[in-house]
C-alpha cells in the first residue's frame, strides 16, 4: 500500500473537499496510519463537525477521503472562531505521537473493529 505523502494531500485538497478546517497544523504520519487502516476496513468513530467546519476529526476526514472511506458525521460545536483554508493549514512530516500513544490506538482501534493487534501491526509494516 502506498505511503501517504504531501503531494498526495495536495492532489486531494486542490481537488476540492466538502468541509472546512478549523486545525492550522496536521500530522502527515497520522493520517498515513489512519489512511491504511481505513483502506483495510478498520472502523472509526465519526467526525464532528458545525455547520460545514470540522471541530474534531480533522486527521480521520483527510484520511477517509483518501482511502475513499465514508467517515460519519455528527453535529459539534467549533471550540474557537477560528475557520481557516485548506491552503493555510501545515501538514507537518514530524511524528506527533509517541510509541506508546501510537500502541494504544492500535489497541482501541482492533478491539472496535473485532481484529487482531497482530492483523493491525501487520497492516502498519
Amino acid at each position: 500500500m502506498e505511503k501517504i505523502t504531501s503531494m498526495h494531500i495536495t492532489k486531494l485538497l486542490d481537488a476540492g473537499v466538502a468541509l472546512t478546517p478549523s486545525q492550522a497544523k496536521l500530522c502527515i504520519p497520522i493520517i498515513n496510519r489512519l489512511y491504511i487502516k481505513m483502506a483495510n476496513g478498520i472502523k472509526f468513530a465519526s467526525i464532528t463537525v458545525d455547520g460545514d467546519v470540522i471541530s474534531n476529526g480533522h486527521h480521520r476526514y483527510i484520511a477517509s477521503l483518501l482511502a475513499e472511506y465514508e467517515i460519519g458525521k455528527v453535529p459539534g460545536v467549533v471550540s474557537k472562531n477560528v475557520v481557516i483554508g485548506w491552503e493555510s493549514v501545515v501538514f507537518e512530516e514530524e511524528e506527533w505521537e509517541e510509541p506508546d500513544q501510537i500502541h494504544e490506538f492500535n489497541v482501541q482501534d482492533a478491539a472496535e473493529s473485532g481484529i487482531s493487534l497482530e492483523i493491525i501491526m501487520g497492516l502498519l509494516k
